[in-house]
């Protein structure tokens, strides 16, 4: 127990943490956010297109959801990647954004269920939004750990402009939501799609 104590404090003071359990505890989150959201799609009773299309909303929902998480994943997996060390600060923005992660799926399925309703789309932009903000302790946490505005990940984010862009148009889809749902759809959709092109700026940048 003595031993187990020391390695334990020897870990945390002596040395960097191991980033390998940041990555494979996160890995299995969001592994299990997809597996939840696509249980919510229900088998259709019936053997016709129109048991089909009345399940067009819900299907709609879980392929933005799960391009949504598809980026939070890959973009995570580029910033660890690049980071050498994590620390306390890393370990708990990273539980902030994997708490609103989790919320993916019952607001996925709210706005699926209800056929983009007016609230639904609002509070589905809400959860959007708050991924996004959680995403810059992260980013701000990991920097710090290694090497503050002179390191690798500094100098590969830049201004971040499609972060900021991100966030503008989440507070306009919510607004947007009580008067135009569809329109607040069409900002979300817009969104993933900036994000879905692959990012090179670290890539690049490991490659110097």
């Amino acid at each position: 127990m003595t031993l187990a104590l020391m390695d334990e404090r020897t870990s945390f003071s002596g040395g960097a943490m191991d980033k390998g359990r940041l990555e494979a505890f996160s890995d299995g989150v969001m592994a299990i956010i997809i597996t939840i959201m696509v249980l919510e799609l229900k088998v259709p009773h019936g053997a016709d297109w129109s048991v089909l299309a009345a399940q067009w909303p819900v299907f709609l929902s879980y392929v933005l959801s799960f391009v949504y998480v598809g980026i939070y994943w890959n973009n995570h997996h580029h910033f660890l990647h690049a980071a050498k060390r994590v620390d306390g600060s890393v370990l708990w923005a990273n539980l902030h954004l994997l708490f609103w992660l989790s919320l993916m799926p019952v607001a996925t399925g709210w706005m699926g269920e209800n056929e983009f309703a007016r609230l639904p789309v609002a509070a589905y932009g809400f959860v959007l939004l708050m991924c996004a903000i959680a995403w810059l302790p992260l980013q701000y946490s990991l920097i710090c750990a290694n090497g503050g505005k002179t390191s690798l990940l500094a100098q590969a984010l830049g201004g971040d402009w499609k972060g900021k862009l991100a966030v503008a148009m989440y507070l306009g889809g919510i607004l947007l939501a009580f008067v135009a749902p569809w329109v607040s759809c069409l900002f979300y959709a817009t969104v993933a799609a900036i994000w879905f092109i692959p990012d090179r700026r670290i890539e690049s940048r490991i490659k110097q």
